[in-house]
C-alpha cells in the first residue's frame, strides 16, 4: 500500500517528466520566436508607412531563417527534441498561412487565390495523412520527401518577392512572385500526389 509521502510525490514525479519532455532549448527558443514574430509580421503588413512591404519581407525572411536555423542547430548541438520536432512545422505553417492569407487581401487575382487555396489546402489534407499514419506505425511512408523541400524552396522566394511587390532595379518582383508561387502550387499538388502514392497501400488495406 502507497504512503502518504509516495502518493504525494508520485503527481510530482510526473510533472517533472512532463517538464523534462519539455524542455526549452536554443532551437525551440528560435521557433517560439518564429510564432512570435507572425502578430508582428501581420500588424506591419497593414501599417500605412511608406518601407512596410520592405520590413514585412524582411520579417518574413527573418522567420524564413530561423526555420533553417533552428533545424541546423538542433542536428549540431544533439538538441532534438518531441516537443521541437512537433512545433516547428506548426510554426511554418502558421507563418506561412498568415503570409498567404495576407497576399490574398493585398494582390487582387484569382491566380492568387487559387495558389493560396491550393498550397493552404494541401498543409491541411497532408498534416492530417501524417497524423493517421503516425498512428498505425507508418509515418515514415510520408516523411519529408525532395519534392517538398523544393516546394518549401520556392513558395518562400515567392513570397518574400510578393511581400515587397515594388520593383527591384527594374527587377519586376510582383510578376515573377507570381510566376514562383504558381510553380509552387504545382510542385505541391505534385507533392501530395507523391505522399498519397506512398500511403496508398496502407490506406487502402487499412
Amino acid at each position: 500500500m502507497l504512503n502518504w509521502r509516495s502518493a504525494f510525490m508520485m503527481p510530482s514525479m510526473a510533472m517533472v517528466d512532463r517538464v523534462q519532455i519539455m524542455q526549452l532549448n536554443l532551437p525551440t527558443w528560435l521557433t517560439l520566436l518564429r510564432i512570435a514574430l507572425i502578430p508582428v509580421f501581420v500588424g506591419v503588413f497593414f501599417m500605412p508607412f511608406r518601407g512596410a512591404n520592405l520590413l514585412c519581407s524582411a520579417l518574413f525572411g527573418l522567420a524564413a531563417l530561423t526555420d533553417w536555423l533552428d533545424g541546423y542547430l538542433a542536428r549540431r548541438l544533439g538538441q532534438t527534441s518531441a516537443f521541437g520536432a512537433f512545433l516547428d512545422p506548426v510554426a511554418d505553417k502558421l507563418m506561412v498561412a498568415a503570409a498567404l492569407v495576407l497576399l490574398v487581401q493585398a494582390i487582387h487575382t484569382p491566380l492568387m487565390a487559387v495558389a493560396a487555396t491550393i498550397i493552404v489546402g494541401r498543409e491541411i489534407a497532408i498534416s492530417a495523412l501524417r497524423e493517421w499514419m503516425a498512428q498505425v506505425g507508418s509515418h515514415s511512408r510520408v516523411a519529408v520527401s525532395k519534392i517538398g523541400k523544393l516546394k518549401t524552396t520556392v513558395q518562400m522566394v515567392a513570397v518574400l518577392l510578393l511581400l515587397y511587390r515594388e520593383p527591384l532595379f527594374g527587377f519586376p518582383t510582383l510578376e515573377v512572385g507570381l510566376a514562383l508561387m504558381l510553380a509552387a502550387a504545382a510542385l505541391t499538388l505534385w507533392s501530395m500526389l507523391h505522399y498519397l502514392a506512398a500511403a496508398w497501400p496502407v490506406l487502402r488495406d487499412g
